[in-house]
């Protein structure tokens, strides 16, 4: 490769169909897209097929500066799409069967990458099949002891399992999800609660390995817990147009300031600021790169040492 990706968005990449347009997503793509515009160095590890809806992806990611080392190419299945359909109370998503993505492939490239990864972050749809799931847990499994490991949840029932949540949980140095899928995944785990701080310290008490969970709760902004402590950050008030990769631009923000040291109580508000910005955008993959600059100097300052306030 060129250059290495400090982040590998491990998963599907897609289009995003709604009503009146169609727009590039996929969950671990959005978190490397907006990392990239963060200004972390980021490469999407994925599959698009070999058809004119793969070319136009990859055409996004060259635009943005994003590489295709690690974009697979299929020759026998479709580039992935999702039916968006956005109502008052929650979004519904239709997925094309057997697309691409489904058919993730472990191959010397990706092999390579992932031993030199500093963070890779990957969730649960892309491992709906069981091609694309047995690379995902291959990947995890080959990544440095060092690589901060993302698992940014993202259910898209019924396209889970709880016995891949679990394995996944087991390879996690962080854990996002929503207040949604806190109460999904409570009754699969030994508590009886659904509040979101005691089913974070569940996971802390039974993950060893793990260090942090941020669960998001929308306009009622975030909770992020580690070992040490308890951030409930409230949501910031903003036009929302929609809420469609919102949640993966804060992953992307989170994952970006922990690689470069910041602490937790600065880290949260500015990943929660990334969240609402994107929110108040149409799509998943909005082009906020001076608006995120903007953002980030609000919360650097000559205080912050000089590994903090860079990435």
């Amino acid at each position: 490769m060129t250059s290495t990706p400090a982040l590998l968005g491990l998963g599907e990449f897609l289009w995003d169909c709604f009503p009146d347009r169609r727009l590039p997503g996929g969950a671990p793509a959005n978190v490397a897209f907006h990392a990239q515009q963060l200004g972390l160095k980021a490469a999407i590890v994925t599959r698009v097929g070999c058809d004119e809806s793969g070319d136009d992806l990859c055409r996004l990611l060259t635009s943005q500066g994003l590489g295709l080392d690690l974009v697979q190419r299929d020759p026998h299945h479709a580039t992935g799409t999702v039916t968006v359909e956005l109502g008052h109370d929650k979004t519904t998503y239709t997925f094309l069967p057997n697309s691409a993505w489904d058919f993730l492939a472990l191959t010397p490239e990706l092999i390579a990458a992932l031993r030199s990864a500093p963070a890779i972050c990957f969730g649960t749809l892309a491992q709906r099949s069981p091609t694309s799931r047995d690379t995902i847990q291959a990947c995890l499994r080959m990544a440095s002891p060092s690589c901060l490991t993302v698992y940014d949840v993202n259910l898209r029932s019924p396209f889970y399992a709880i016995d891949w949540i679990k394995n996944s949980l087991h390879h996690a140095r962080i854990v996002k999800l929503n207040d949604d899928e806190v109460r999904v995944l409570s009754p699969f785990f030994s508590t009886d609660s659904a509040n979101d701080l005691e089913f974070a310290r569940h996971l802390l008490q039974h993950e060893s390995q793990l260090e942090l969970v941020c669960v998001t709760r929308g306009a009622g902004g975030c909770l992020a817990v580690s070992r040490t402590e308890m951030i409930d950050e409230p949501g910031i008030p903003v036009k929302v147009v929609d809420t469609v990769g919102a949640g993966d631009s804060f992953t992307a923000a989170l994952i970006a300031t922990r690689l470069a040291g910041w602490p937790l109580q600065r880290a949260i508000p500015f990943a929660n600021r990334v969240g609402s910005l994107v929110a108040s955008h149409a799509g998943a993959m909005p082009i906020l790169h001076r608006q995120f600059a903007e953002l980030r100097s609000e919360f650097i300052d000559d205080s912050v040492p000089a590994c903090e306030s860079c990435w």
